[in-house]
C-alpha cells in the first residue's frame, strides 16, 4: 500500500486545506487511517484496568483524526460533486462502514467500557463523560456486539449495503435534477415571473454560452416558475419533471430510477432491526430518540392531523373557490396550487414574497442574523479572509465570546451545478479536549441553495429563504456554542434525533419579530428597513395556508413511520400504496397520479431521518413552547437568552433532551404553542 502522508487531507490542529484533497490519494489515506486505528484499538483493549484517560481519551483522538480526514471529502462530495470524487467517495463508504461495524462489535472494547462504568472512577467523572460511556454501551448493543458470529457478519453486510444504497439514492436524485433543463428563447413564455428570477435564468444560459433563459429543476428556478409563471403548460412540464425525478416515470423514466433501491433499503433495514431483536425498523429507530414507542409517535401525528385537518380543508376549499370565481379554473391541478395560492395571498393581504426580496439583501441579512445571536447569546462574529476556500462565494466566519474565538463556520449559501439540493448543517470539527490538553474549537459547514447574485447586485432573499438561513444557523449554534468538551456528547452529538431540530426551529421565530426585522432587513438601494405597511401585511399573511402545510408535513411523517413500522418481508407492500393510504387519511391537496415524491425523499432514504421524519413536528412542539418563554419575558431578554444558552445550546447531549427542556421551561412541553404559532384553532 502506498504510504500517503497524513497531511494530504488536512493539517493537524488547523482547518481543512481543501486544495490538498487529492482525489486519487483519498482512498489510500482513508484505508491507512482505518488500519492504524484498528491496531491502536487492539492495544488499548489489552489494559487490565482501563480508565477514562487510558481508554476513552485515546479512542476519542482516533475518532477525531479519522473525522478530520473524511470530513472535507464528504463535504466536497455534497457541494462540488464530480464523477471522479463520487467514485472515490463510494469506494470509501464500505470501508468506513466495515470499520464502524468492527469497532461496534468489539467485545473487548465493550468490556473495557463496562469496567470503567463499574469502577470507582465512574462516579468521579463529569456528567458528559458518564453520558458518553452510557451511550457507548447502548451503541455497542445496537451495533450487534451481543450477536452470534454469523449474525455479526450479516449485520456488517447489511450496514455496508445500506451505506452504498443511500449514496446511490442521493446520486440518482442529483443526476436526475441536473439532467433536465429547458432553454426558453421567447420571454413571453415566462410572463409573470419576477425580474430577479428572469435575470438568474438568463445568467444560467450565458454561463453555457446560450441566448435566452435556461430553466432547471434546482429549487431557485423551479419554485418561481411554479409560483408566478402564467404559462400553465410550462408549469405542468416542470412539475412533471420535478415530481418524477429518479423514478420509473417522467422525461427521464427509468434512467435514474430509485424504485429498486427503496425496496432494498426497506428490506435491509427491517432485517437489521430483526437481527438486533426489534420487531421493525421504527422500533429500532426509537431506541435513541425521545419518543418512547411507535404508538406514541402515531398518536402524536394523528392527533395533530385531527386538530388541523378541518382548517386545512377549509383553506383548500377557499383556494378552489377563488380559482374558479376569479380565474375561471374549474379544476385545480397540482401544478396550479402554488400559482393560485400566490394570487389568493396577493388578493387577501396585498403582499408577495417578491415584494420583500429587495429588503433582504444577503449581506444585510447576515449582519442581522449575527446581531440576533449577539443580543441573545453575547457572541460576536468576524469574517476570516486569509484562508483559501473551495469556492469563490463561500465565506468563513469566526464566533467570539469575550474577545476569544470559540468556534468557526463555513457558509455556502448559493445554488450551483453539481451541488446537492436543500439546506443542511454538518460538523467539520467537534469541540473537545485533545490528549495534549489543548481545546479544539468546533467548526461547522452551513449549506443552503439560494438564488445567487446577479450582475453587480447582491443576492436578494425572500422570506422563506430567510427562515431557512436562520434554521440552519440554529443547528450551527447548537454545534458551535456547546460548552461540552467530551466529543461523543458535544454539540449535536448524543442529542436525541427528535430533539435535534429544537434550536433550528427555535431561531426561525426571530424572522417574524418586528424588533428583529428592523435590523435584519434593509433595502438593497437605500438600506431602509422593511416599511411598517409591508411588515403589517407580512404579519397578517403569516398564517396563510399553514394548516395545509401542516397536513403536508404530517403526510411525510406518517408515510415514513408507517412504511418502516408495517413492513412485511414476506409480503412487502407497494411503497406507492402506503403513500396513497396516508394521503387518503391526512392530505387535503390532491397529488397527480404520476407523482413519485418518494423517489426523491432523500431525508428518509439517504439521510438520517428514516422512521424519524416525525422529528420535525415533535421538535416544533419543543421549539414553539421554548420561544413562548421569550414572548412572555422579551424576545431579546438577556437573562432568557442566557438561560437558553445555559440549558440547551451549551449542554449538547450530556443530559436527556426532555430534562434539558424542562430545565429551561420549568415544565414539560405543551402542544398549544405549536398550534397557536401555526394559526390553527383546534
Amino acid at each position: 500500500m502506498t504510504n500517503v502522508p497524513r497531511n494530504t487531507l488536512y493539517e493537524p490542529q488547523a482547518l481543512p486545506v481543501f486544495k490538498e484533497v487529492v482525489i486519487d490519494q483519498i482512498e489510500a489515506a482513508i484505508t491507512q487511517h482505518l488500519q492504524e486505528n484498528l491496531k491502536a484499538i487492539e492495544v488499548l483493549t489489552q489494559q487490565e484496568n482501563p480508565t477514562w484517560a487510558s481508554l476513552i481519551a485515546p479512542l476519542e483522538e482516533l475518532d477525531d483524526t479519522l473525522s478530520k480526514a473524511w470530513s472535507p471529502v464528504g463535504h466536497l462530495n455534497g457541494v462540488m460533486n464530480s464523477d471522479e470524487l463520487r467514485e472515490v467517495y463510494n469506494n470509501c463508504l464500505p470501508k468506513l462502514s466495515a470499520y464502524g461495524t468492527q469497532v461496534g462489535q468489539n467485545k473487548d472494547l465493550q468490556l473495557a467500557y463496562q469496567k470503567i462504568k463499574d469502577s470507582a472512577e465512574f462516579t468521579q467523572l463529569d456528567l458528559a463523560q458518564q453520558k458518553s460511556i452510557n451511550n457507548g454501551l447502548r451503541e455497542f448493543h445496537l451495533a450487534g456486539v451481543d450477536l452470534k458470529d454469523d449474525q455479526k457478519k450479516r449485520y456488517g453486510e447489511i450496514k455496508s449495503n445500506l451505506s452504498k444504497l443511500a449514496s446511490k439514492f442521493s446520486e440518482n436524485v442529483l443526476d436526475a435534477t441536473n439532467k433536465w433543463c429547458k432553454l426558453i428563447t421567447d420571454a413571453s413564455e415566462l410572463a409573470g415571473v419576477p425580474e430577479s428570477s428572469l435575470a438568474g435564468f438568463k445568467q444560467s444560459a450565458q454561463a453555457q454560452d446560450k441566448e435566452g433563459f435556461l430553466l432547471t429543476l434546482d429549487f431557485p428556478c423551479y419554485l418561481p416558475i411554479m409560483t408566478y409563471c402564467d404559462n400553465a403548460a410550462l408549469r405542468q412540464e416542470m412539475h412533471t419533471a420535478f415530481s418524477t425525478r429518479a423514478s420509473d416515470l417522467g422525461p427521464d423514466a427509468g434512467e435514474f430510477d430509485n424504485s429498486a433501491n427503496m425496496q432494498e433499503i426497506l428490506a435491509l433495514r427491517h432485517e437489521l432491526a430483526n437481527v438486533l431483536g426489534f420487531n421493525n425498523f421504527s422500533q429500532y429507530s426509537l431506541a435513541t430518540k425521545m419518543a418512547e414507542s411507535p404508538e406514541q409517535v402515531i398518536s402524536f401525528l394523528e392527533d395533530l392531523s385531527h386538530k388541523s385537518r378541518e382548517q386545512a380543508q377549509q383553506e383548500f376549499s377557499q383556494l378552489k373557490e377563488f380559482a374558479k370565481k376569479e380565474h375561471n379554473v374549474a379544476n385545480l391541478n397540482p401544478w396550479d396550487i402554488s400559482y393560485y395560492a400566490e394570487k389568493l395571498k396577493l388578493k387577501l393581504f396585498s403582499i408577495s414574497q417578491e415584494e420583500i426580496r429587495p429588503y433582504l439583501p444577503a449581506p444585510k441579512v447576515l449582519e442581522g442574523l449575527f446581531e440576533v445571536a449577539t443580543r441573545l447569546f453575547s457572541v460576536q462574529f468576524e469574517e476570516v479572509t486569509d484562508q483559501e476556500l473551495y469556492q469563490e462565494d463561500v465565506k468563513l466566519f469566526s464566533i467570539l465570546k469575550n474577545g476569544k474565538v470559540i468556534a468557526q463556520f463555513y457558509l455556502d449559501m448559493y445554488a450551483r451545478a453539481k451541488k446537492r439540493g436543500g439546506a443542511w448543517m454538518d460538523d467539520c470539527r467537534v469541540r473537545r479536549f485533545k490528549q495534549n490538553g489543548e481545546l479544539q474549537i468546533p467548526v461547522a459547514y452551513l449549506v443552503c441553495n439560494f438564488t445567487a447574485a446577479v450582475g453587480d447586485q447582491p443576492a436578494l432573499l425572500n422570506h422563506n429563504e430567510l427562515t431557512t438561513l436562520f434554521h440552519e444557523f440554529g443547528h450551527g449554534l447548537h454545534h458551535m456554542l456547546t460548552q461540552v468538551s467530551t466529543a461523543a456528547v458535544s454539540g449535536i452529538n448524543g442529542v436525541a434525533w427528535d430533539a435535534v431540530e429544537l434550536p433550528s426551529q427555535f431561531l426561525e421565530n426571530w424572522c417574524w419579530q418586528p424588533e428583529a426585522l428592523a435590523f435584519i432587513s434593509g433595502h438593497v438601494d437605500t438600506n431602509e428597513p422593511l416599511p411598517k405597511e409591508l411588515l403589517d401585511k407580512m404579519m397578517a399573511a403569516k398564517h396563510f395556508q399553514n394548516a395545509m402545510q401542516m397536513a403536508r408535513q404530517l403526510e411525510f411523517s406518517l408515510f415514513d413511520f408507517k412504511l418502516h413500522l408495517n413492513y412485511d418481508p414476506k409480503n412487502p407492500r407497494d411503497i406507492q400504496a402506503v403513500l396513497d393510504d396516508v394521503r387518503a387519511q391526512v392530505s387535503v391537496v390532491p397529488s397527480s397520479e404520476f407523482n413519485r415524491f418518494q423517489h426523491g425523499f432523500s431525508h428518509i432514504f439517504a439521510g438520517g431521518y428514516s422512521a424519524g421524519y416525525y422529528s420535525y413536528k415533535w421538535a416544533e412542539v419543543l421549539s414553539t413552547d421554548a420561544f413562548s418563554r421569550f414572548e412572555e419575558e422579551g424576545i431579546f431578554n438577556k437573562e432568557t437568552g442566557q438561560s437558553f444558552f445555559d440549558e440547551i445550546l451549551s449542554r449538547g447531549g450530556e443530559l436527556d433532551a426532555a430534562q434539558l427542556f424542562e430545565n429551561f421551561r420549568g415544565r414539560k412541553p405543551q402542544v398549544d404553542a405549536l398550534l397557536r404559532h401555526s394559526g390553527i384553532t383546534a
